[in-house]
């Protein structure tokens, strides 16, 4: 941990992916973090692709071919850097905003800007510690507040087969991977 990171981890609180649902009103993939006691959690909604990228990971599964974040993870073991963590930090006109903790071969630290989905598959792969930042879980609690909870499936596709995942894909359309603004 950097000596930057010491100072404010009192602010964070440890997560793990406890899943990946879809919303069953618009069909998007969500990211389901928890605390280890499962007394708190945080819903992500994320792009089919960086679903894709997890639900292969968690399943173990293993692409013939190096996927984006099999690439990441590659290319900072060849230049010798270490994942410390993921952070979620910030969540901000119903974005969320995350950083990836780095310590570089001659041990610097380094903070780099991420989406969450690319910070939690990247941390995924690197067996790297989840942090969500307190305020975050807080804005996001009276955000569902004031929105009513989500409703989210109870199919967990964390746990999907290889073969439905195939079937999932496939039905799904172009318009399915594009992000809506």
């Amino acid at each position: 941990m950097s000596p930057s990171m010491a100072g404010h981890r009192e602010d964070f609180i440890l997560m793990i992916v406890g899943g990946i649902m879809l919303d069953p009103s618009t069909k998007m993939p969500i990211v389901v973090l928890k605390d280890p006691d499962n007394k708190l959690n945080l819903h992500i909604w994320i792009g089919p692709l960086e679903a894709t990228a997890m639900a292969t990971e968690l399943e173990g599964m293993k692409p013939q071919r190096p996927m984006t974040h099999d690439l990441l993870r590659n290319l900072m073991v060849e230049f010798g850097a270490t994942v410390e963590s993921a952070e979620i930090t910030e969540l901000r006109e119903n974005t969320y905003f995350a950083r990836i903790q780095v310590k570089t071969r001659d041990g610097k630290a380094l903070e780099i800007d991420s989406r969450p989905s690319d910070a939690i598959a990247l941390a995924l792969r690197t067996k790297s510690p989840i942090y969500v930042a307190k305020k975050v879980l807080e804005a996001s609690s009276e955000l569902h507040e004031s929105q009513g909870e989500p409703q989210t499936s109870d199919q967990n596709l964390a746990g999907v087969s290889r073969d439905k995942w195939s079937e999932i894909l496939e039905r799904m359309s172009p318009e399915d991977f594009k992000y809506k603004m």
